[in-house]
C-alpha cells in the first residue's frame, strides 16, 4: 500500500517506506535511539529495519521535503483477543530537529491513522516517556485518549 498525505508544507510528503528508504531511514532511526539513551549503531540499525521491511514485522512510513528525510513512524501489528480484531501498535515516531514544528508529525500520524482504518484496525496504541512532554503534546492534540484503565507491566528477558 502506498499511502501520500498532505501536510503544511506543499513539498512534503508521506509515502510508506520500503528497502529501498533504508538509507534515508537508518540516519533518524538512530538518532532516535540515541534520544532513548541508546548507543549509536548506525549497522545494527540497518539490520534491524531491513529485516522489518523483509518479513512485513512493521509498517513504516517515511516524511520526506523532495530528497530529504524528515521523520518516521513505525506500525507493528498486533490483534485485541477481546475484540478478535486487528491493531497496530504505534511503536516508533521521530521527526528530525530542522522539521519541528512544520505539521510532520501530524502527517505521520495521520499516515497511521490511514493505514490502520484502510486495513480493517480498530485501534492503534502507543506508549511513551513520561518525560516526553513534547510527544504527549502532539498525542493529545491529535485526539489519543490516555490510558486510565490499565496498568502496564515489563519484564525484562535479557541479563
Amino acid at each position: 500500500m502506498h499511502n501520500e498525505l498532505p501536510v503544511k508544507s506543499a513539498s512534503v510528503r508521506v509515502r510508506q517506506a520500503s528497502l529501498a528508504d533504508l538509507d534515508l531511514l537508518v540516519p533518524m532511526f538512530d538518532q532516535y535511539r540515541q534520544f532513548y539513551d541508546r548507543d549509536s549503531s548506525p549497522a545494527a540499525v540497518r539490520t534491524f529495519l531491513a529485516e522489518r521491511l523483509k518479513n512485513g514485522d512493521s509498517v513504516l512510513f517515511l516524511a520526506q521535503d523532495g530528497e530529504e528525510a524528515l521523520g518516521f513512524t513505525q506500525l507493528y501489528p498486533s490483534f485485541s483477543s477481546v475484540s478478535m480484531a486487528r491493531t497496530f501498535i504505534l511503536n516508533d515516531l521521530f521527526v528530525a530537529g530542522n522539521a519541528r514544528r512544520r505539521g510532520v508529525g501530524k502527517a505521520l500520524i495521520d499516515a497511521a491513522i490511514r493505514h490502520g482504518k484502510a486495513t480493517g484496525a480498530i485501534r492503534l496504541g502507543l506508549s511513551t516517556a513520561k518525560a516526553n512532554e513534547a510527544a504527549q503534546t502532539l498525542y493529545q492534540e491529535t485526539d489519543w485518549v490516555r490510558e486510565e484503565a490499565f496498568v502496564a507491566y515489563n519484564l525484562g528477558l535479557l541479563n
